[in-house]
């Protein structure tokens, strides 16, 4: 298995308009997530999923998790992916998953039990220019989970939680890239040499 967490610092815990994406928070940000981690053509990829935290108003923090195996009806484009989050928050949710369409589980639960949970599962992996290459680290990657944030990166405090928790620190350029080409990298780099996560 491969997965991605990308943060969401000002991304809402509400239904959103469809045609605002960018007024959510930069949810159009977090939808080309998405389908970077588990969109190929003409299908999707069975051995990703991918986690949404949302740490805007007005319920912060929510998780959204869209597993590729089980997920139906995701299209390529911001707006698909968009209605499947929008009815996923719009769900009363405690702190366990609650199922809200195939594939897609919404909890309300801060980073570090998040994290906790996830370690169990995945190697923690930190995306940050200043890591180590990929390539050299890759073949080693046992079920990785790469932690990323999006355009505004991580607060200080987010990044002191996922460090409890990471194992590695790697990079996939030295220069600050969009979230979405990071995950598309990724999967690039895991492809390439051919791992079946």
């Amino acid at each position: 298995m491969r997965a991605f967490l990308v943060i969401g610092n000002k991304v809402v815990t509400r239904p959103f308009s469809l045609n605002d994406l960018p007024g959510a928070g930069r949810m159009d940000i977090l939808c080309r997530c998405v389908s970077q981690s588990l969109l190929i053509s003409h299908g999707i990829r069975k051995d990703s999923e991918i986690y949404l935290m949302l740490l805007g108003e007005p319920e912060p923090s929510k998780v959204v998790r869209i597993v590729g195996s089980e997920v139906k009806n995701l299209a390529p484009d911001e707006r698909n992916a968009a209605g499947l989050i929008r009815k996923a928050l719009s769900m009363i949710v405690g702190s366990e998953w609650k199922r809200s369409s195939p594939g897609i589980y919404v909890v309300k639960k801060d980073l570090g039990s998040l994290l906790n949970e996830l370690s169990k599962k995945y190697e923690i992996v930190y995306l940050r220019e200043d890591g180590k290459d990929i390539r050299k680290v890759i073949k080693k990657l046992k079920d990785p989970l790469f932690v990323l944030g999006d355009h505004l990166g991580l607060k200080k405090a987010d990044e002191e939680i996922v460090l409890e928790y990471t194992n590695l620190i790697v990079n996939v350029s030295s220069l600050s890239l969009q979230a979405d080409q990071c995950i598309t990298i990724v999967n690039y780099e895991l492809d390439r040499i051919g791992n079946n996560f």
